[in-house]
């Protein structure tokens, strides 16, 4: 646990420390760090300004989740396997108004935030709505439970299901 909070404090520091972090060109990843190959594989798969990162414990699975900001205005959740380096999914975040994300969904949002709180009872802190890479639409919701520790609960937003859920190990940058 020492060792987690002494890592993730590192990484804090390197990414509040190095504000051309944003600016990628200049980052030259570790070929053997796994970070560094998930930093590279999220900014292939879309090119932007990483604006925060999370770890998280995915069916018991270390993750990162960066949050890509694109030249565009287009906002990316990218998710990549902390061991393997590699992208295991690609989502982007929309308003809530989205006209496409209002079309796909069949569910309305307190439905699906009633549905994630009776799975994970606590205070839902952050909601975000997206746009899946299989075309389907999805709440997901950060809840902070009782105990303190922060779930994201992803429900889909046709099926009212719950598809997805991972614990916060910790984060970097800003919602």
């Amino acid at each position: 646990m020492i060792r987690l909070a002494i890592g993730a404090t590192l990484v804090a520091a390197a990414f509040l420390a190095n504000t051309a972090f944003a600016d990628h060109q200049t980052i030259k990843p570790n070929k053997v760090d796994s970070l560094g190959k998930c930093v590279k594989a999220a900014l292939t798969a879309h090119e932007g300004k990483i604006v925060k990162l999370e770890m998280k414990s995915e069916n018991k699975k270390p993750t990162y989740e960066f949050d890509v900001e694109s030249a565009d205005g287009a906002a990316w959740d990218i998710e990549c396997d902390a061991k393997t380096g590699k992208i295991t999914e690609v989502e982007q975040e929309v308003k809530a108004d989205d006209a496409k994300f209002k079309a796909l969904a069949k569910v309305s949002e307190a439905d699906a935030k009633a549905t994630a709180l009776a799975a994970h009872p606590g205070t839902v802190v952050e909601t975000e709505y997206e746009l899946e890479a299989d075309g389907k639409a999805s709440y997901e919701f950060d809840i902070l439970e009782a105990d303190k520790e922060e779930v994201k609960v992803e429900v889909d937003a046709t099926t009212g299901k719950i598809v997805e859920k991972s614990y916060e190990v910790y984060q970097v940058g800003h919602e």
